[in-house]
């Protein structure tokens, strides 16, 4: 078991803008100082907002006019709000906890059952903690952000939250087996952190204790002891980063059944690599384990990495394991655990009591594999499952072998089984969800595309089995191409009744930059080699074309986030190629893109301005400055929220703001909650699904 915050290989957490100009190259001074909307990067600023207030009034009229948007939203909100849902289990305290929102409760509730009861058609649910009573009470809109817990009695948690979804959270302690908070308990008030337990009366803290101890990026980079019930002020360092590091410094606790354990302390110099060290009461010790590797999970007294480049004999993409009395020497050498092909990926690690679970990716297929330490070395054994899904494992716990698999693919509703990581037998399914769309006359198909250097590009189609080849099905395609995420297929449940139901068609390009084939697919396209991330994705609308499923003119594509700014550069790059294009929570302005928000942490993907060399490629591909008057480009939505606290809404204002200049086609909605995912609850989930498939709608099925 693992606790504490750790970064994911995605866009992670930001602050507000810096529109200072200190430390950049004269070339980038000059363009900032040339760009006429600087002023739009005041995040909050009153000017800024009236001008956001004037664009939705615009948009929304056009799109909630539009008779087709209160069915979408109904749609859309019932199936977000759906009691039927399958409640996803995680386990604590000998129970099965969830975390759930409805129509009823649109902040959610935290919640358990018996494992026993869980098993039922209809559990009975006790709650732990209302989020929307608690919202009422104190006069803020709480996001659920999860809960680090003690281990190994699970009983005391440091649950995480956030005022209007920001990446900024509160963390306080809470009792599970009395279901309160703990009076005079630990108190963590917002900050951009991470906290980890040493014992039921120490936490290791990472968040802002003051000037200079945030970084560029505005993460913590220093750790602190804290003591139950002494003042913050009052917090030991332990162990200090570098304000120029890209990311911040967290510490995380791995545990487990045996009562291990190993306290890992990650200062993350870049977005993809970090040093790591292991704190003792003695102190802290640095270890000598590549950037590239990080720690997942402890089994058996081994710790389990997961290796984005080669460790001694191991390839990038396998897992790992050390024994932890081998941890700290000079050259520690890895146990092979799990070592994939090139068509292979590895997208879990999860362990159990005796176990290791590793479910991954063959030619974007899933498998799950149980991993056994012994004596003399690891076991294998693959678990007997179809072959037209993809599999994730959930749940687990290092008390059993319980674990729970998830079933997703296009067109089959969801399904959740469990079984015995130490047993043969099969799993046994648990619940389904619900048909969600009429799937009848659909099918689901793997192509591929040629890029233009010759690599083989695999893509999903979802599409009526009868649809004419004549490049009139209105389709959808989406891809994200970045921080080594892979794009799986899942079940298209919104998309399904919103678009497949009226004969429309949906793709899920699985191009480079991703990790649907590990580390090497993700480098492909990193920094100054990007532009085959672009190249990927619009051979794959070439290979859509060639085989008539659609056209040209009736083909709309969407991306967000780091997916945002591949829509930004295909609307620029081909802009005859697509008749819709959304760009959702995006970076489009790349020559700012560091001084924006959290851009400074991700120069590992993207270069920096301060580079020559990544600059002039930044400049070339920048979605704001290669934007150009008199082009036909196809009339473009844009969407963000005020409070995304990773990317920021600057860069969507601003693009927004210079089509409006060059008299371009666009349409522009703000939302002013939910942080970068847009989903602070499932009523504004909803809302923004719908005036997306609004503008979908009326650009491709409208004649």
């Amino acid at each position: 078991m693992r606790s504490g915050w750790m970064a994911a290989a995605a866009l992670l957490a930001g602050s507000g803008a810096d529109a200072q100009t200190a430390g950049m190259t004269q070339a980038t001074r000059a363009a900032t100082q040339a760009d006429p909307y600087i002023w739009l990067e005041d995040k909050d600023g009153a000017k800024a907002l009236a001008w956001v207030e004037a664009e939705n009034r615009r948009t929304l009229a056009r799109l909630e006019g539009d008779p087709r948007y209160a069915a979408f939203h109904r749609e859309a909100l019932a199936i977000a709000s759906a009691t039927d849902r399958i409640p996803m289990p995680g386990q604590l305290m000998g129970r099965i906890v969830n975390f759930w929102r409805d129509a009823d409760h649109p902040q959610g509730l935290w919640r358990w059952t018996t494992a026993e009861d869980y098993a039922a058609a209809t559990p009975q649910w006790r709650t732990l903690l209302d989020l929307d009573a608690l919202s009422r009470a104190e006069g803020k809109k709480w996001v659920w952000k999860g809960a680090v817990c003690l281990s190994p009695e699970e009983r005391l948690c440091l649950v995480a939250l956030s005022e209007g979804g920001e990446d900024a959270i509160t963390y306080r302690e809470f009792d599970v087996a009395a279901g309160t908070f703990v009076a005079g308990g630990f108190v963590l008030p917002t900050s951009k952190q991470g906290a980890t337990w040493i014992d039921r009366d120490t936490l290791l803290v990472s968040r802002d204790w003051g000037a200079g101890t945030m970084t560029v990026s505005s993460y913590p980079y220093v750790v602190k002891m804290v003591k139950r019930g002494a003042p913050l002020s009052t917090a030991t360092e332990v162990f200090r980063g570098r304000p120029e590091d890209q990311l911040g410094t967290y510490a995380t606790t791995f545990t487990d059944a045996k009562g291990h354990r190993a306290v890992v302390i990650e200062r993350q110099s870049t977005f993809f690599g970090s040093q790591k060290s292991l704190w003792t009461p003695a102190g802290v010790k640095p270890l000598a384990i590549p950037a590239r590797v990080r720690a997942a999970a402890m089994v058996d007294g081994r710790l389990v990495f997961e290796t984005s480049e080669p460790w001694g004999t191991l390839p990038a993409g396998a897992v790992a394991a050390l024994p932890l009395a081998a941890l700290e020497g000079a050259k520690p050498q890895p146990e092979a655990v799990f070592v994939p092909t090139a068509r292979q990926a590895v997208s879990g690690v999860d362990a159990t009591r005796d176990h290791l679970i590793v479910d991954y990716t063959d030619n974007v297929r899933g498998r799950v594999a149980v991993l056994t330490p012994g004596a003399k070395g690891w076991t294998a054994r693959t678990l007997a499952l179809p072959d037209n899904a993809i599999f994730t494992v959930t749940g687990t716990s290092d008390a059993n072998n319980r674990a729970f698999l998830v079933a997703n693919a296009f067109l089959t509703p969801t399904t959740l089984a469990v079984f015995d990581a130490g047993s043969t037998a099969a799993p046994t399914l648990l619940k389904a969800l619900p048909a969600r769309f009429d799937a009848a006359g659909l099918v689901a198909e793997q192509f591929e595309a040629t890029s233009t250097d010759g690599t083989k590009v695999p893509y999903f189609v979802v599409h009526r089995a009868d649809a004419p080849r004549d490049g009139r099905t209105p389709t959808l395609m989406t891809a994200y191409g970045g921080f080594e995420v892979p794009m799986l297929p899942s079940y298209a449940a919104t998309t399904g009744k919103l678009w497949l139901e009226r004969g429309g068609a949906y793709v899920l390009a699985n191009i480079r930059g991703g990790g649907e084939f590990g580390p090497a697919w993700h480098d492909a396209g990193r920094k100054t080699k990007r532009q085959v991330i672009y190249d990927d994705f619009a051979a794959v609308a070439k290979d859509l074309f060639a085989r008539r499923l659609t056209s040209p003119a009736k083909l709309g594509i969407y991306g967000g986030s780091n997916g945002g700014l591949l829509m930004g550069v295909e609307l620029n790059q081909h802009p005859d190629m697509w008749r819709a294009v959304t760009i959702q929570v995006p970076l489009l302005d790349m020559l700012r893109y560091e001084r924006i928000a959290a851009g400074a942490s991700w120069v590992d993907e993207y270069g920096s301005v301060s580079v020559p060399e990544e600059r002039a490629f930044l400049e070339r591909i920048s979605p704001y400055h290669n934007l150009k008057r008199g082009v036909a480009y196809p009339e473009t939505y844009i969407w963000t929220t005020t409070k995304d606290d990773r990317v920021g809404p600057q860069h969507a204002r601003k693009f927004a703001a210079r089509m409006k200049e060059y008299g371009l086609p666009y349409l522009f909605f703000e939302d002013t909650a939910g942080g970068h995912s847009g989903d602070a609850d499932v009523a504004q989930a909803a809302r923004l699904q719908a005036l997306q498939m609004t503008y979908f709608a009326q650009r491709l099925m409208d004649e």
